[in-house]
């Protein structure tokens, strides 16, 4: 189960993730995201209420990063313990502006 909620200002757009990203939640992410960006010059990902990331929630996020290296910049922000060493396992670290860690 994940909730996504979103606040648009301008062009930024801020969608914070609560629950889990996984196969069953990600293709919900990823229709957001292709409906939403449109525009959108800063994306910011807020996962302080993450508390799961599966490689199907990497994909996205990386297909949202790619999009917006094209239109404008991405930061993900408050990043949970467990979900930052996926991203550093990943190599995620190295693709990704992440911020403010919780």
């Amino acid at each position: 189960m994940m909730t996504i909620t979103k606040q648009r200002e301008g062009s930024k757009l801020t969608i914070a993730l609560e629950g889990r990203l996984d196969t069953t939640t990600a293709p919900q992410l990823e229709a957001e995201l292709n409906s939403e960006l449109e525009g959108i010059a800063c994306l910011v990902l807020d996962m302080a209420e993450l508390v799961y990331l599966s490689s199907a929630g990497l994909r996205v996020v990386l297909a949202a990063q790619k999009r917006m290296n094209r239109q404008g910049e991405m930061t993900v922000r408050h990043v949970c313990a467990d979900i930052m060493e996926v991203f550093e396992i990943t190599g995620f670290v190295d693709i990704l502006n992440i911020e403010e860690q919780a």
